[in-house]
């Protein structure tokens, strides 16, 4: 494979990641938003069998952590799923429309961070209205993005400990609650199903909860900054999910017994307000409030970053126009792509719902998520490697190609609202690849040269 430093010009990025470091990477990625802002939302829409979905949510995440295993041993670079798509595919548009969508998925998070900000956290110390502090929340990030600031990660390991700390304060009252006799046990097996079956409303939640899951895939784009990558990710990327997965599981069923679905469907993002104010009365809402204010911080920023760095590097290929290319004399930052993704962003912040935007990041993960798994199954027949790489069990790319696509499509349950959501993000996306196609002229694609910080 030729070397990204041969092909940009440019010293190749620096190998500082072992395996503990990778580990903290995937744990701090998956942990964050999405247990802190949509338990109530999941609720709201499975009932007291809140565990159910996440669950689920968890066991199609790593199915499909399988493929993308396979995929980075095989494949140790930055672009992820671009790079995938293009070597199985070929098709620019959709190598393109992937990686838009990885974007978009990343400013959708951003998004749902800054509304969970707004109106759940920042409001325990003061009331202000929702959509003014997310978008200040929003120009905060692209401020701190625009100096350059990157996340070390030595640094999310000390976020992720923050994040960590804070679900593990809500299962050890949750558990000295239980444990003192409070709780209903046979909330866990209810389950909403209002005008719709019990399937629909488990995988509805299901399409809901899998927000929660991701963030395992955005390790992949740090291959090239690891220590033998193909070694430590099996083990890291697996062992870093279950831990999450564990953790949320926990959390669900600690919330199930300790507050009915209702109460924390009505809560919506402070669901876990509710948790604590039950299991203990006395505790100070305040401190938890801190940490969930770091825990969505830290998410939205990692996003942000993601986000404006796929631009640029989307713009230096020229699949995008250059003017999102370019870079900042004094920063060095590229401060166009940051705008335009912020601008994004904070639309969305007031347009929509947090319910939507979580709902919307998964829809669209889930269907990059059938693509990679197709790709593997393409790759192990047209593109074998010399060097030895995990191999992904025969049977889960095919389950995970049924399992991702179906929660991708209506029959899910999903509300049409964030397929309507989605749709607009990706005719943003098609939009542009044509602009680029007619005023910047067709260009082969190399999506080994686009990097996802």
């Amino acid at each position: 494979m030729t070397d990204v430093s041969t092909v940009t010009g440019q010293p190749p990025l620096k190998r500082a990641i072992g395996p503990k470091l990778l580990l903290f990477f995937v744990i701090g990625d998956i942990l964050g938003t999405g247990i802190y802002a949509l338990t109530g939302s999941v609720a709201g829409v499975i009932g007291g069998a809140l565990w159910v979905p996440f669950l689920l949510a968890f066991i199609v995440a790593f199915i499909t952590a399988f493929s993308y295993l396979e995929l980075v041993g095989k494949y140790p670079r930055a672009a992820g799923a671009a790079l995938y798509t293009h070597k199985a595919f070929g098709i620019n548009f959709l190598t393109f429309m992937v990686t838009f969508t990885v974007m978009a998925s990343g400013v959708t998070s951003a998004a749902t961070a800054a509304k969970a900000f707004g109106d759940t956290y920042l409001r325990q110390f003061i009331e202000l209205p929702t959509w003014a502090v997310a978008a200040a929340f929003i120009a905060g990030l692209a401020l701190i993005n625009f100096r350059g600031v990157g996340e070390s990660v030595k640094a999310n390991v000390v976020l992720t400990i923050i994040e960590l700390s804070g679900l593990l304060l809500i299962i050890g009252v949750g558990l000295y609650a239980v444990a003192g006799g409070a709780g209903e046990p046979s909330r866990l097996l209810e389950i909403n199903t209002g005008e719709t079956t019990a399937f629909v409303a488990i995988t509805a939640a299901t399409s809901l909860a899998f927000f929660a899951m991701v963030g395992f895939e955005d390790s992949v784009n740090m291959a090239e900054e690891c220590r033998n990558p193909a070694k430590i990710f099996p083990r890291a990327m697996l062992l870093g999910m279950g831990v999450a997965a564990a953790i949320y599981v926990i959390i669900a069923v600690l919330s199930s017994m300790l507050v009915p679905a209702d109460d924390l469907a009505a809560a919506k993002s402070s669901a876990l307000f509710r948790v604590l104010e039950v299991g203990a009365p006395g505790f100070p809402l305040g401190l938890f409030a801190v940490i969930g204010l770091f825990a969505v911080v830290n998410s939205a920023l990692i996003n942000m970053l993601m986000a404006s760095r796929l631009l640029y590097g989307m713009s230096n290929e020229r699949i995008l126009p250059p003017v999102l290319g370019r870079v900042h004399e004094g920063r060095r930052t590229p401060w166009v792509a940051i705008v335009f993704t912020s601008v994004i962003a904070i639309i969305l912040v007031a347009a929509v719902d947090i319910t939507a935007l979580g709902g919307t990041t998964a829809l669209l993960l889930l269907a990059v998520f059938t693509v990679v798994n197709i790709a593997v199954l393409v790759l192990r027949r047209r593109d074998p490697v010399e060097h030895a790489h995990f191999r992904a069990p025969s049977w889960t790319p095919y389950v995970g190609i049924v399992l991702c696509g179906f929660l991708a499509t209506p029959l899910s349950g999903r509300p049409l609202q964030q397929f309507a959501l989605a749709g607009i993000l990706l005719l943003v996306g098609a939009g542009l690849w044509v602009i680029n196609y007619f005023i910047v002229g067709k260009v082969d694609v190399d999506p080994e040269q686009l990097t996802k910080s």
